[in-house]
């Protein structure tokens, strides 16, 4: 820490959700040294962790942190009809959290919902909401009534797609986001119970401003924590007018 204070209120929420590719442990100690403080949720990404050698020695590492395996290897183990033996190695693994998601393959609805509910008794879920295929569109009512659903049958947080380019969901495929979307979702759903992926500097700062520090954020790379936690403390040029000075002149000396 500086020797100075700037007398910044400490940030009492605003999940930090993290996206991992593949760090060994080595550097997972590393990334934890210096910016462990900020971090609240790790995952591994789609089915990175299947093929990660020394799994048991990651996890041991991150043994603090809330780790979750990506939606992606869900979705595998649903088609291969074996959601029973993923939640019996997750329990194996010391795991307690888990994402649930249909992003790229179709599970019905009901029984989406009946897997939220299953793994909820034994689980903290993360859902997850919205398609991986860019061309796949859906209305706003739609977003608003599967996340009421998810979130009534057992899921701690639903997650908004994005995927880790920001390129499907609540992004169109050109990289921009749709805004619209994001404010008509917010309007029937507290902006708490909801993780929006955000894996680039200009949508990491939009949601800042616009729903304030405490907002959560998904698909950060890790080397992006420290730079995310500077925007949401106003200590970056694209925030600082709207979380120091709420857009107020700044004093003079």
């Amino acid at each position: 820490m500086p020797g100075f204070d700037l007398g910044l209120t400490p940030r009492n929420g605003g999940l930090t959700h993290v996206i991992d590719k593949g760090l060994g442990p080595r550097a997972w100690e590393d990334v934890l040294d210096t910016s462990g403080d900020f971090i609240d949720i790790v995952k591994l990404g789609w089915g990175t962790a299947y093929v990660t050698r020394n799994l048991e020695r990651k996890l041991e590492v991150l043994r603090e942190k809330r780790v979750v395996f990506g939606g992606t290897f869900f979705e595998v183990a649903y088609v291969q009809g074996k959601v029973d033996e993923y939640r019996r190695w997750l329990t194996e693994l010391g795991l307690t959290h888990v994402e649930i998601s249909d992003g790229t393959i179709e599970i019905p609805r009901e029984r989406k919902l009946e897997l939220i509910a299953e793994f909820a008794r034994d689980f903290t879920v993360l859902s997850e909401v919205g398609s991986k295929d860019s061309e796949v569109v859906f209305a706003p009512y739609e977003w608003v009534q599967w996340i009421k659903e998810e979130r009534d049958a057992g899921a701690w947080k639903v997650i908004t797609e994005s995927r880790e380019g920001g390129t499907a969901g609540i992004f169109r495929p050109s990289g921009e986001m749709r805004t619209g979307l994001v404010d008509e979702i917010v309007h029937e759903i507290d902006v708490h119970d909801l993780v929006w992926e955000a894996p680039t500097k200009a949508s990491q700062a939009w949601f800042v401003k616009h729903f304030g520090p405490d907002v959560n954020l998904g698909n950060i790379p890790p080397d992006e924590v420290i730079p995310l936690e500077t925007l949401r403390r106003g200590l970056r040029g694209d925030t600082l007018k709207e979380v120091l000075l709420g857009n107020q002149p700044a004093a003079a000396e």
